[in-house]
């Protein structure tokens, strides 16, 4: 760990008036029972009043906050035989990765334990979680209103507001993200000076001030304007992998991309690299370059790809598939909303800062409409319906290539007559043979194949008549 920066943050922390729920000086005590108890109150206490950490700090007098050195092993120290830091995560839950660091301040030798501020529960100690109020540490549960207050604080948690890189000079934030061609995609003029460009990010929730006159670059500022996302470790995994497959299997790759740069600023390129990987060109007297993907539903899946995941799955991140016959979107988490909604329910987003910076960029569309467009650009072009699906870690959508009526399979039939309905019923109309034989491009003298579909739909309950008294008033979707 940088040294500078953590005798900085603790005279930074020596400099508040008193202890607080999140920060606690000793000078030897060291017992491992009360270290535990510290650890989970200090957590909670963090999330409770909107730290991304809690500190316990040995070597500094509570009363007078100077520094008078310890003989504190920290994480060499023993638990009952066993190494200090594998036996507090054995009894800690969930684990919050504490990090021990020995400082050799000016004035004597101190142990520093950062403890990250608690995220989804309280953190807790022997299966209680505590929690500090003055001096003490009673248990949570004899604080109701304390309780309720971090419970509070739990659900309104952002993985976004978390730190990606700590303790960066003005002049490497600079470096690290990409402000030139951010702040004019949100209209905003560059200011003249670093200092200045770096305040303007911190308004807008990029970055954060650390101590020492330095900063912190958080996720969201990473994610988005990274020049480099590998240089920041804790993302590499949130990069955008791009593969594209010789046929319809993943059995031979032609080419793997992983996309460095941060989503905002490289989203207009991925979505041309997209576009040019599944471009035809046909022979004849006139060479052309066809699209079978409409570009607007390759944007908005790709957007919600990126808007929706669930960044605390650790290990994976969005990808993009590219085969022969289809585009496969897929993301980390399990979909907060059944894909069979996404038309008609407003997306509960994990991370709504991203998406609020993105719909400001106009990457993607407001509030709920972007399925909405996706389903519209597929009717307009007559391809098969997108087929969307969520499990317990990922949540996938698939685009299809060109298909005519009669070479859909009956899933794929009933699966497109149900988004038809879906799309028209948020606009107050209903589906008809007429309106779905446009929709599969079916002439006239077929409507007896567009009624099988509507059957197989209500077999599949997934419409209705909208008046059951007059069987030919159309159909909408089964909840409506």
């Amino acid at each position: 760990m940088n040294e500078a920066r953590l005798i900085a943050l603790i005279d930074e922390l020596r400099a508040l008036p008193h202890e607080t729920e999140w920060v606690e000086f000793k000078v030897d005590y060291s017992d491992p029972e009360v270290i535990g108890k510290r650890i989970s109150a200090l957590s909670n206490g963090a999330r409770l009043r909107d730290k991304s950490a809690g500190y316990l700090i040995y070597g500094v007098q509570n009363e007078t906050h100077a520094v008078v050195g310890t003989a504190f092993k920290g994480e060499s120290g023993k638990a009952k035989g066993q190494p200090l830091a594998f036996w507090l995560s054995q009894r800690l839950n969930p684990f919050p990765v504490v990090t021990f660091a020995e400082v050799n301040h000016p004035d004597g030798r101190l142990v520093l334990i950062e403890i990250p501020a608690a995220t989804g529960t309280p953190t807790k100690f022997g299966n209680i979680a505590y929690i500090r109020v003055g001096e003490a540490t009673p248990k949570l549960s004899d604080y109701p209103n304390l309780e309720k207050q971090l419970w509070a604080r739990l659900q309104s948690y952002a993985w976004e507001r978390d730190v990606a890189q700590e303790y960066v000079p003005t002049d490497n934030v600079l470096t690290l993200l990409d402000y030139e061609n951010f702040l004019p995609m949100l209209g905003s003029p560059i200011p003249s000076t670093g200092a200045r460009v770096v305040e303007l990010l911190a308004r807008e929730g990029l970055v954060a001030p650390d101590v020492g006159g330095r900063w912190n670059i958080l996720n969201l500022g990473a994610c988005l304007l990274a020049r480099d996302i590998h240089a920041f470790p804790r993302l590499a995994r949130k990069a955008i992998r791009l593969i594209q497959y010789r046929d319809t299997s993943r059995v031979h790759a032609i080419s793997e991309q992983l996309m460095g740069r941060g989503y905002a600023i490289s989203f207009e390129h991925l979505i041309d690299t997209i576009m040019s990987l599944t471009a035809v060109e046909s022979i004849g007297a006139l060479r052309a370059t066809a699209h079978p993907f409409p570009r607007p539903a390759v944007r908005e899946l790709v957007a919600n790809c990126l808007i929706h995941q669930d960044m605390t799955v650790t290990g994976a991140g969005p990808m993009i598939e590219i085969f022969r016959d289809r585009i496969e979107v897929t993301n980390p988490g399990q979909s907060l909303v059944e894909p069979k909604r996404f038309i008609d329910m407003p997306p509960k987003s994990r991370n709504e800062a991203l998406a609020a910076i993105m719909r400001r960029m106009h990457i993607c569309e407001e509030r709920g409409s972007g399925i909405d467009r996706v389903i519209e650009a597929v009717e307009d072009t007559h391809l098969p319906a997108p087929d969307f699906s969520s499990a317990t870690e990922f949540t996938r959508a698939v685009l299809l290539g060109p298909r005519n009526f009669a070479s859909m399979t009956v899933a794929e039939r009933v699966r497109a007559c149900y988004q038809h309905a879906c799309l028209l019923n948020e606009e107050g109309k209903r589906a008809t043979n007429a309106t779905l034989r446009a929709r599969f491009d079916v002439a006239a003298s077929n409507s007896a194949h567009i009624s099988r579909v509507f059957a197989d739909t209500r077999k599949a309950q997934l419409i209705k008549l909208a008046d059951p008294d007059a069987p030919k008033g159309g159909y909408v979707p089964y909840f409506a």
